[in-house]
C-alpha cells in the first residue's frame, strides 16, 4: 500500500503540474490572437488570475466543493480547516471533513492542489472572451468570485458528492465542471461589456480583427496539448497503468481530430484553412473528450474530437451572428465544445471500461437513461453559472465599472491599463539632436 500511496501521489503531482503549465498555453494563445497594443493586458491577466485563483480556492472554495455538506453546497472545511478524509494515505478510518475525496489514496494536499490548477483553468478561459476592453480590476474582482464561489458550488453538485452526483450525471475530467463553467461565465461578460470598438459594423457587417501573433498562438496551442495529458488522465488520481494509457490516447486521438475537421470547414466555409480555426479545433475536441475519455473506446475518440470541431467553426461563427465578440473563440471552444464532450458520455460511454460507473451510452446499447441524465446537468450547470455570472458582471459594472474608456480601448489597454508596451521596439520614436 505505501509504494502504491508514493507513485499515486508523484502522477497526482506531475499531473497537477502539467495542468498548472496550461496557463502558459492560454496566455499565448489569447495573446497571439489579440492585438499587439493589448498584449502586456493578456498576458498580465493570465498570470495574475492563477495567483487570485490559489487564494480563492485555499480561502473557500476548496470547502464549498468538497467539505461534507448538502446536495447543494459543501458546509465544512473552509479556510483549508479540519482537513482530514479517509484517503489510506493519511492514516483516517473514518468519514471527516472532505469524504467525497476519500476515494483517492493520494494525501490531502496533493488532492488540493491538482483540484485548484482546475480551478484555476476555469477563471482563465473567462479571460479571452473578454480581451481588449475589459477593465484589470474588474476581471480580478470577477474571477475571485468565480472561483470561491460559483465554480465550487457547480463542482459540489458534480465531484463533490451533491446531486448531480446522486442523479448519475458523470464528467470525468470536466468538460462541464471547468470548461462550460468558465463559457457560461465568460459568455455573460460578454454581453455585459458588448463588443469591441469596430468590430461590428452598422449594417451588420462583421469585421475581421486579426491577431498579431499566430506564432505565439499556435505554441499556446502545443502547450495546451500537453497539458492536457495532465488534466484527463490525471483525474484516475492513481497511476494506474491501463487507464492513463488509454486515457491518453483518447485525449489525443480526439485534439487531432478535431484540429483536422476544423481546418476542412474553415476551408469550405471560409475558403482558405484558416489557422485560427485549426487552433481553436484542436482544443475543442480536447475539451469535447475531456467528460468521457475514461468511459470510451479509441475510436468513439476519433468521432467525438471530430463532431467537436467541426461545431467549433459553427460555433465562432454563430457568435458573430449575434454580435457577441469574443476575440479568441472561447466561448464555442469550452461553451460548445463542453456540451457537446458531456452529451458525448451518454452517447458513447461503454460499461466495459470503468465497470460500475456510467454503463452504455445510446450508441451501445444503453438507452436514453444516461444521456437524459446528462442533458438535465447541461441545462442546470448552464442556467445557474450563466444567471449568477450576469448578476455578478452586473454588480461590478454599477460599482467599479467594467469597460475601459474607448480612447483607451483604441490607444490599447497596455498603456492605459499597465503603463506598458510588449513591443516597445516597433513603436517609431523621434529623436532630436
Amino acid at each position: 500500500m505505501e509504494t502504491k500511496v508514493v507513485l499515486d501521489t508523484m502522477w497526482v503531482l506531475i499531473a497537477g503540474m502539467l495542468v498548472f503549465f496550461m496557463n502558459l498555453g492560454f496566455a499565448m494563445v489569447e495573446s497571439g490572437f489579440a492585438r499587439a497594443k493589448n498584449c502586456v493586458n493578456i498576458i498580465s491577466k493570465n498570470f495574475i488570475v492563477f495567483a487570485v485563483a490559489t487564494v480563492a480556492f485555499l480561502a473557500v472554495g476548496w470547502g464549498l466543493m468538497y467539505g461534507d455538506g448538502n446536495p447543494l453546497i459543501g458546509m465544512k472545511g473552509l479556510f483549508f480547516l479540519g482537513g482530514a478524509d479517509n484517503s489510506p494515505a493519511i492514516g483516517t478510518a473514518y468519514q471527516g471533513t472532505y469524504s467525497a475525496m476519500g476515494w483517492a489514496s493520494v494525501p490531502l494536499l496533493a488532492k488540493f492542489f491538482f483540484q485548484l490548477v482546475f480551478a484555476g483553468t476555469a477563471a482563465t478561459i473567462v479571460s479571452g472572451a473578454v480581451a481588449e476592453r475589459i477593465k484589470y480590476l474588474s476581471f480580478i474582482l470577477f474571477s475571485f468570485i468565480l472561483v470561491a464561489f460559483v465554480y465550487p458550488m457547480i463542482g459540489h453538485w458534480i465531484w463533490g458528492g451533491g446531486w448531480l452526483a446522486k442523479l448519475g450525471f458523470f464528467d470525468f475530467a470536466g468538460s462541464t465542471v471547468v470548461h462550460s463553467v468558465g463559457a457560461w461565465a465568460a459568455l455573460a461578460g460578454v454581453i455585459v461589456l458588448g463588443p469591441r470598438v469596430g468590430k461590428y459594423g452598422k449594417d451588420g457587417s462583421v469585421h475581421v480583427i486579426p491577431g498579431h501573433n499566430m506564432t505565439s498562438a499556435m505554441i499556446g496551442c502545443f502547450v495546451l496539448w500537453l497539458g492536457w495529458f495532465g488534466f484527463n488522465p490525471g483525474s484516475t488520481m492513481a497511476a494506474d497503468p491501463g487507464a492513463i494509457s488509454r486515457i491518453v490516447v483518447t485525449t489525443n486521438v480526439a485534439a487531432a481530430a478535431g484540429a483536422l475537421l476544423a481546418t476542412a470547414m474553415a476551408w469550405i466555409f471560409l475558403k482558405k484553412p484558416d489557422i485560427g480555426m485549426t487552433i481553436n479545433g484542436a482544443l475543442g475536441g480536447l475539451v469535447g473528450v475531456t467528460a468521457s475519455c475514461a468511459y470510451i473506446s479509441v475510436s468513439s475518440a476519433l468521432v467525438i474530437g471530430a463532431a467537436a470541431g467541426t461545431l467549433i467553426v459553427g460555433g465562432v461563427l454563430l457568435l458573430d451572428k449575434f454580435h457577441l465578440d469574443d476575440p479568441v473563440g472561447a466561448i464555442a471552444v469550452h461553451g460548445m465544445g463542453g456540451i457537446f464532450g458531456t452529451l458525448a458520455v451518454g452517447l458513447f460511454a461503454q460499461e466495459a471500461f470503468m465497470p460500475g460507473t456510467t454503463g452504455n451510452g445510446l450508441f451501445f446499447g444503453g438507452g436514453l437513461s444516461l444521456l437524459a441524465k446528462q442533458a438535465t446537468g447541461v441545462v442546470a450547470v448552464g442556467a445557474t453559472v450563466f444567471a449568477v455570472s450576469l448578476a455578478v458582471w452586473l454588480a461590478i459594472k454599477a460599482t467599479v465599472g467594467i469597460r475601459v474608456t474607448e480612447e483607451e480601448e483604441i490607444q490599447g489597454l497596455d498603456i492605459g491599463e499597465h503603463g506598458n508596451r510588449a513591443y516597445p521596439d516597433f513603436v517609431q520614436t523621434e529623436f532630436t539632436a
